[in-house]
């Protein structure tokens, strides 16, 4: 089987070497890629997927439950994780997720084992995940929990986001917050958010809420994350979703259209 071209992932390396690339859609309601017609160049299919790769998403480790339902655990080896941290050598937890009627079965302590056990697998110094300081946040790990799995606090941001940490090399340096992370603030004025495309309701919610802001009048600036080293120096502790509101952050939990207008003082 052959084929006369092939699409790329429209990526800062890619463009450099094929600058007058057309763009085509792999489907519909896809975004546009790259289309290349060497083909038949071993080396030059060779040279663009190897300067490719440092810029393509790293592919999550996942743990599932045998059980159907809302429960997985996601992670990554933290030197690849889209959050502005510095944690070489250890596994960063994306996303603990376990909700509905997968509640109350301990669950959420079988995918942090599993974790866990990869992480002592690979040779790991440990693991990291963010959570809210004292307390459960949206769309952040539960420090209760992680405490009573024997988490403790690595680094505290401004915001009351915490990095906390699971040591598995009992002399390995502690993980940290960029500077970025640690003191969240911008210049800009009126509400500034920083997406990335991990969590698919920020792929349905910040349409929306620009088309409110938009019709509301409401000064709204979205800067959608497309790379790792951009994450990594995102002005906040989380890159999923960071939302500002005249330089300060305001929070991280994905706001609805309706959410968004509340904030926005034009909702009760």
């Amino acid at each position: 089987m052959s084929c006369e071209f092939v699409l790329v992932k429209k990526t800062r390396s890619a463009l450099e070497l094929m600058p007058a690339a057309i763009c085509d859609l792999p489907y519909e309601g896809a975004k546009e890629m790259l289309l290349v017609d060497e083909v038949d160049s071993k080396a030059f299919l060779t040279k663009l997927f190897e300067a490719m790769y440092d810029e393509l998403p790293y592919q999550n480790k996942k743990q599932r439950s045998e059980e159907r339902g809302k429960c997985f655990i996601e992670y990554i080896p933290a030197e690849n994780a889209w959050v502005p941290i510095v944690a070489d050598g250890y596994l960063y937890i994306n996303c603990l997720w376990v909700s509905g009627s997968m509640k109350g079965h301990g669950y959420s302590n079988d995918l942090l084992e599993a974790c866990i056990r990869d992480a002592k697998a690979q040779g790991k110094k440990g693991i990291c995940i963010l959570c809210a300081e004292g307390r459960k946040r949206e769309f952040l790990a539960d420090p209760k929990f992680l405490t009573h799995k024997g988490f403790c606090v690595a680094d505290i941001s401004d915001c009351g986001i915490n990095l906390m940490y699971l040591p598995i090399e009992p002399t390995a340096q502690m993980p940290k917050f960029r500077e970025c992370a640690k003191h969240p603030a911008i210049e800009e004025t009126g509400f500034v958010l920083y997406y990335t495309d991990q969590c698919p309701y920020t792929y349905y919610w910040v349409p929306r809420v620009q088309e409110a802001a938009k019709k509301y009048g409401i000064p709204f600036k979205a800067i959608h994350i497309t790379d790792k080293e951009s994450a990594q120096n995102v002005p906040a502790p989380v890159t999923t979703y960071a939302l500002f509101w005249d330089g300060q952050f305001l929070t991280q939990s994905i706001q609805s259209d309706k959410k968004f207008l509340a904030l926005a003082g034009l909702q009760n």
